[in-house]
């Protein structure tokens, strides 16, 4: 039932958080160290395959595009969540909410297809390397790297116009830590039924999605297992441990996020959920990608230490 005043509304008030007393800023110098090392850990990642051109091939190309990704992906929420949690007053503006929100999921759009674009490049280079070159040329890799970013952007942008069209009269608490679609939608006094079917259209796209990137590595194992060389094998399974590694954690947490219908989880498992997908995810790529690589590894010794 729609109610005579509807844009009563300005902003949102955070109830995800702990009070000050309560100890929020125990949380807070712990996110502040690794939002900066996720920071760092990308740039250093993106700079060093720029820089090196031992490094310029689709493989590093499709990784430095994913951590310069993980960068705005953080930044659109990390940030926010940082002054709330100093804040007594943990609010954001409806602008700043929806914003927020399209932000946040078309940067994770994007990231989603860029690891297909990732899994393929492996399942090429591994399944038919004799031509890897000849199909992963410099200008399908650029192709690729420009549709996962328009795309992902261009995806959740009718979604948020029609959210922004919605009346908000009140309540205004949303039970998270930073602005998502359902929550959000919860909130409106009206019918948001279409725009839940967007959300159904959405799910099915990550199902699919991860179907892909799952089938391409079980075929992935499959060619590796053939190969006869124990060196081999290994050397074969080191190129790809990386981007699975990161698959799953990304498409993990998500997927307990974004398919669970209507099933509602404890407030404190939700946050965790919540913090599995915005922190913990982007704190290990820099980690995977870099530490756990001997070619970046060397690459960010001659590039910066040396």
């Amino acid at each position: 039932m729609m109610s005579g005043n509807l844009s009563t509304v300005t902003e949102f008030i955070f109830t995800g958080f702990l009070r000050i007393q309560d100890g929020s800023l125990l949380y807070f110098f712990p996110l502040l160290f690794i939002y900066t090392f996720i920071i760092i850990g990308n740039l250093l990642i993106f700079f060093t395959v720029r820089l090196d051109t031992h490094l310029h091939n689709p493989m590093y190309n499709f990784i430095s595009i994913f951590s310069f990704l993980e960068i705005w992906y953080t930044t659109a929420t990390i940030p926010k969540i940082l002054s709330n949690l100093i804040s007594e007053k943990k609010t954001i503006s409806t602008t700043g909410c929806l914003l927020q929100m399209y932000f946040f999921h078309s940067l994770g759009n994007s990231e989603g297809i860029l690891l297909i674009t990732m899994a393929i490049d492996r399942y090429v280079a591994i399944c038919n390397p004799f031509r890897y070159r000849m199909i992963m040329t410099p200008r399908l890799c650029a192709q690729f790297s420009a549709c996962s970013c328009i795309f992902g952007f261009l995806i959740l942008l009718p979604e948020i116009l029609m959210i922004s069209t919605l009346p908000f009269c009140g309540p205004n608490q949303i039970h998270q830590i930073f602005c998502d679609l359902v929550p959000v939608l919860s909130l409106a006094c009206t019918d948001t039924s279409m725009i839940l079917i967007e959300d159904v259209i959405h799910s099915v796209a990550i199902i699919i999605t991860i179907l892909i990137i799952a089938l391409s590595y079980i075929r992935i194992v499959t060619v590796i297992l053939r190969i006869s060389s124990a060196e081999g094998q290994q050397k074969a399974f080191s190129t790809c441990a990386g981007h699975f590694t990161i698959f799953l954690m990304f498409f993990g947490s998500v997927s307990l996020m974004c398919l669970r219908f209507n099933t509602t989880y404890p407030p404190v498992l939700d946050t965790a959920i919540s913090l599995m997908f915005t922190v913990l995810a982007p704190f290990f790529n820099p980690i995977i990608y870099s530490l756990r690589n001997k070619d970046m590894k060397n690459a960010i010794k001659k590039l910066f230490f040396l």
